[in-house]
């Protein structure tokens, strides 16, 4: 996820001080990760040197001074060029857990226990992410469907690749 790109889009709908865009982002966005201050304040400090914000205000206050920060012409085409650029898909061709299949063919370990205690932590993520489906607004189910959809697929592939075992051993221990 682009924070600077969110951030933007963020102040698309009126200037606002760093705390309201964290708080905003967290809301919207980071309910698994929220930001960290430092991170939007950063994040803001960049925006601002590449003229895509502008500070609309100061106010002291007991503390530091609290800026406000309002998107700029060329911050809101640059959240329009990102908006219409597709996300590339990700292959995930460098799997941590085919790795460690093969290197336990290897190092002749149990690769089906492997496989078999991958798949119990999916089907538990999935319980988790499917009860808090149940219980979320719209967002929040549909960025569980999401998870839950690349989990599925994730399972596919430990049946795939249980199923195909010994011929995965056969060739990797040549």
């Amino acid at each position: 996820m682009s924070i600077g790109h969110t951030l933007l889009g963020l102040l698309e709908s009126g200037p606002r001080h760093g705390y309201d865009l964290k708080r905003a982002f967290d809301e919207k966005f980071g309910h698994d990760r929220p930001l960290h201050y430092g991170q939007v304040y950063s994040t803001m400090s960049r925006l601002l040197k590449n003229g895509l914000v502008e500070v609309d205000g100061i106010e002291a206050g007991g503390g530091p001074e609290r800026k406000r920060y309002a998107i700029t012409d060329a911050g809101i085409t640059d959240v329009e060029r990102w908006l219409a650029t597709p996300e590339p898909p990700e292959p995930y061709l460098q799997s941590t857990l085919y790795t460690k299949v093969v290197l336990a063919l290897l190092t002749h370990r149990e690769a089906a226990d492997i496989l078999d205690t991958q798949r119990s932590e999916h089907l538990r993520m999935m319980r988790i992410l499917t009860d808090r489906k149940r219980r979320g607004d719209l967002a929040d189910q549909l960025i569980c469907d999401h998870a839950l959809f690349h989990l599925e697929a994730d399972l596919r592939w430990l049946e795939l690749t249980a199923a195909r075992l010994d011929k995965l051993a056969e060739v990797v221990t040549k």
